[in-house]
């Protein structure tokens, strides 16, 4: 080999070692109001196109310091809790430092104090008749959205509020006749659309301004990027439940790629297409919910509307359709929900509507179905008929037809006569699986070699998505009652832990958790307050992260390998969201 041809070889090799791009410029400054220091505070820059955001936090001083490879004209924007924002237009050159000071503005009326608040706020002022329909509400209404932000928190009469409760029903909302009424008239009560009065009180540690928050715009206005999750790569894979995608974010060039799945001859709606789903929004036929990744790199999504196993290999792009096994009147396969992968790389998903848990060997291609405890005698008829009641109303496309044909209306047992089965982890220490029954209010163990059930009753209602931490700890965020329990799987005990909140009478609506792997480190989607929470077991404390944007709605977190955790905002519908988009996230909680 000629001398020149193995320097061009080294030189080649020596530049794709380098970074893409090592330019940087560093912001620096102060965040005042009124001349006093705001610890806490947010400060934000958006890229030229306005479609990347990146936020650092202020410290006890106020001081901040932002490095950022954006340049060209951009905005630089201050917010802190009860302070007006400040924007400011600036001009960054690559490698130039700058020093920028902000001062945050006091509110001149009650208006823009109440525009302000986050969601929670809002929410604290409906007049429950009763803390039994506060409860539902909280279970029923709240988990695809924000109560109580800018889009639904806008003034209707009691009939107006009664369609909108019709239309949530048919996304799966279970509520009885008179719930349905009560709810509507507290909304209608509450919602009145004067100002709200409320003093928040955000959570400030030193740990906070170590942090940085980067977010990445992704998909329409109508897209519903539902979980996120991180690949072997390093890109986030979101998955858009609504339209059949699958958003791919390299985050070192910023690039997004767009991939549809693949055309089926079932209808918009799937199983599901008796119900009234959220038209514009929901336009596929697979309803892609979660997903993971298994060791050789292919991908594995949970059709949730079309009961099928997806699986996307992002080496050649190439889809695979694995039809989930059908029972009786559709038993085994109606929504599946979270999927996780054991140690050999076996999945394991909930199946939320037909109280199941199935095993997915990607080796052999063949399923095991796990039944679950019907837990009484209202809950067993519905796992048995269910399917029944969804196949009579395919007949009639997007009429609600279920409403009418089911128990949970007409022998008034709302939310009670389910299971749901929804949140699944995998024990690192022993390879137990793990499942959550959200309506049921239990956990489960199922024993992966003899597949043996046992359930526990949980102390506080709403068990959504449950994890484990590296010592075998189970965390499980309490929806309904905004708790945060941890479960000790050799003692069987449960310790109850109370979320922050922002402020008097407001309420946490905890969706999902995550643990992470080496520092133990507790992290909670915070959802009704637009934050992340922190949770550190060895200290007993939390840490607060406030979000650069209003109404955010985090379904799931996972973890970089550098130690960031990310998500995917996916509030229903994304227009209601600040940036009227949806976004990846990804929060580095050591940036500085």
């Amino acid at each position: 080999m000629k001398n020149s041809t193995v320097f061009t070889i080294l030189t080649l090799a020596l530049l794709t070692a380098l970074p893409v791009n090592t330019q940087a410029a560093t912001l620096t400054g102060k965040v005042t109001a009124q001349d006093t220091p705001v610890a806490g505070a947010l400060v934000t820059l958006w890229n030229e196109s306005h479609n990347r955001k990146e936020t650092v936090y202020t410290n006890a001083s106020g001081e901040y310091s932002l490095t950022t490879g954006f340049s060209g004209q951009l905005i630089l924007r201050g917010r802190a809790t009860n302070l007006k924002d400040v924007n400011l237009d600036i001009q960054i050159s690559a490698d130039t430092d700058q020093a920028i000071d902000l001062q945050l503005g006091q509110f001149v009326s009650p208006e823009e104090v109440s525009a302000a608040l986050t969601a929670s706020a809002h929410a604290a002022t409906l007049p429950f008749p009763d803390q039994e329909t506060k409860t539902t509400f909280i279970s029923q209404c709240t988990y695809c959205h924000q109560q109580g932000n800018s889009l639904t928190r806008i003034p209707r009469k009691v009939e107006a509020w009664s369609k909108a409760i019709w239309r949530m029903e048919g996304y799966g909302a279970y509520v009885t006749y008179g719930e349905h009424k009560r709810i509507a008239e507290t909304l209608h009560k509450g919602f009145d659309g004067q100002p709200v009065e409320a003093l928040q009180t955000p959570l400030f540690t030193p740990d906070l301004s170590k942090a940085k928050v980067e977010e990445w715009h992704a998909g329409g206005p109508m897209s519903f990027l539902h979980d996120t999750i991180i690949g072997a790569d390093g890109k986030l894979y979101g998955i858009d439940e609504g339209n059949d995608k699958l958003f791919v974010l390299d985050r070192e060039t910023s690039k997004i790629e767009e991939y549809d799945m693949p055309v089926t001859d079932e209808v918009v709606g799937g199983n599901f297409r008796g119900m009234q789903l959220p038209i514009g929004i929901f336009t596929g036929k697979h309803g892609p919910h979660s997903g993971a990744q298994i060791s050789d790199g292919r991908i594995y999504l949970t059709g949730a509307l079309s009961s099928n196993l997806i699986m996307f290999n992002p080496q050649d792009k190439s889809w695979k359709l694995y039809p989930i096994p059908q029972g009786f009147l559709w038993r085994k396969g109606l929504y599946s929900h979270t999927i996780r992968r054991d140690r050999e790389d076996n999945l394991w998903f909930t199946v939320l509507i037909s109280n199941t848990v199935m095993r997915f060997n990607p080796h052999t291609e063949t399923f095991t179905e796990i039944e679950l405890p019907h837990n009484g005698a209202l809950k067993w008829f519905t796992d048995t008929f269910i399917g029944l009641v969804l196949k009579v109303a395919s007949f009639f496309p997007q009429q609600n037809t279920p409403l009418a044909l089911s128990h949970h209306k007409w022998m008034n047992g709302g939310r009670d006569v389910f299971n749901w089965p929804y949140g699944i982890d995998v024990n690192p220490v022993n390879g137990d699986i793990w499942y959550g029954k959200l309506l049921a209010d239990k956990i489960g163990r199922i024993d992966p070699e003899t597949l043996e059930v046992t359930e526990y009753d949980v102390p506080h209602v709403g068990p959504r998505r449950l994890r484990f931490g590296p010592d075998g700890i189970l965390w499980i965020p309490s929806f309904d009652e905004g708790k945060l329990m941890r479960f000790d799987p050799q003692s069987e005990s449960f310790e109850s832990i109370d979320l922050p909140l922002m402020g008097v009478n407001e309420y946490e609506t905890p969706y999902a958790l995550n643990v992470h792997h080496d520092t133990g480190d507790v992290w909670i989607a915070a959802n009704n307050s637009d934050r992340l929470l922190r949770y550190i077991p060895g200290e007993k404390r939390f840490i607060a992260y406030p979000m650069p944007s209003q109404v955010v709605w985090f379904r799931d977190l996972e973890f970089t390998t550098e130690g960031e955790v990310c998500t995917s905002n996916s509030n229903l519908p994304a227009y209601a969201h600040e940036d009227g988009l949806p976004a990846f996230f990804c929060l580095d909680p050591d940036y500085l």
